[in-house]
């Protein structure tokens, strides 16, 4: 069995360029481990539609579901923070872009 490798063309962050970035200012993709994508807001349902909006952007970049290996909820008292921290925790592969890579990369082989 051989090992390939695999080209990635990724960002300072250890991102794949391509990845939707999440859209309001408050939420943030974290550092690793587990790749948590951060949203925060006063309004829990508002942080948890741009997290869904977010999802399928990545889904539709990536071709296939992000995998998230989990969903934390926190919250913030602290004066001038927003209430609510969510974060599901992601692939880092899947954020890098490996299984876009990997369809790209065998498209090039069979041509």
């Amino acid at each position: 069995m051989s090992e390939e490798t695999i080209q990635l063309e990724l960002d300072d962050a250890g991102l794949a360029p391509g990845l939707p970035t999440p859209s309001d200012p408050r939420d943030q993709v974290q550092d690793v481990p587990y790749r948590p994508v951060e949203f925060r807001d006063d309004d829990l349902p508002a942080a948890l539609e741009r997290c869904a909006g977010w999802l399928r952007q990545a889904q539709q970049w990536l071709g296939e579901p992000v995998d998230v290996l989990a969903v934390h909820l926190d919250y913030d008292e602290r004066d001038g923070f927003p209430y609510y921290d969510l974060k599901i925790l992601c692939n880092e592969e899947d954020l890098a872009g490996v299984p876009l890579a990997l369809r790209q990369k065998g498209d090039t082989v069979r041509s």
